[in-house]
């Protein structure tokens, strides 16, 4: 078993976090509060509940800032006193797309944020031979290609699931401008692989890391 520490040298970490990959990868502000969750996500000593706990957290977190990349449009509202106020509404026609299993743990935290939207599914396993990524299943609202879609992913090490996905999301006329990655954590290469392969496309990662915790879904769902 690997037992390579999470946390790497600040020189190495400094080196990480200035990796230059493109004004389409955008980062979560860090804070305490966020270097905390990502601690705890981190640490092999957390229990599945509080696991669950501060996952939820931070994916809340990640989809609230996610949603700043969609567009929105201006309106002007009328106030219980009768006064009008200039505000903000989505553009219509935005939706989610998890890749199962361990996207559809953001699921809700969409939900929470955007109670009507739609959300579809992609099913990805990697063939235990050749150890490619293929298709298995997916379902996506059928009129997908005039919507943005918010892609959700917590984990990132290669990116080939998520090019995979994308490539999905192409073939059903989604151009790649208007989808977003969700994702909690991800490595500079798996970062650069699918923004070299989609300029287009934005992330929107909480943490840029060469080390990713790849035990997310197996701790989140309980399987391990």
């Amino acid at each position: 078993m690997n037992m390579e520490p999470d946390v790497i040298p600040n020189s190495l970490s400094n080196v990480v976090d200035d990796c230059e990959l493109g004004a389409n990868l955008k980062k979560l502000r860090i804070t305490d509060n966020v270097r905390e969750l990502q601690t705890v996500l981190r640490d092999k000593s957390t229990s599945r509940s509080d696991f669950i706990f501060y996952a939820d957290r931070l994916i809340r977190l990640v989809v609230e800032e996610g949603l700043n990349q969609l567009p929105y449009r201006k309106c002007v509202v009328t106030t219980p006193t009768g006064q009008p106020y200039d505000g903000l509404r989505y553009e219509k026609g935005n939706c989610g797309v998890s890749i199962v299993r361990s996207g559809e743990a953001m699921e809700q935290g969409l939900r929470d944020c955007c109670r009507s939207i739609r959300i579809g599914k992609i099913l990805i396993q990697s063939d235990e031979d050749t150890h490619e990524a293929k298709i298995v299943y997916s379902k996506l609202p059928a009129d997908i290609a005039s919507r943005k879609v918010l892609l959700m992913y917590p984990i990132m090490s290669t990116g080939n699931t998520v090019s995979k996905a994308v490539n999905i999301l192409q073939a059903h006329d989604v151009d790649q401008e208007n989808v977003i990655l969700l994702n909690l954590f991800c490595t500079p290469q798996a970062a650069k692989n699918v923004i070299t392969q989609f300029p287009g496309l934005t992330i929107f990662t909480s943490e840029v890391h060469s080390v990713a915790p790849n035990h997310f879904g197996m701790k989140y769902f309980g399987t391990e």
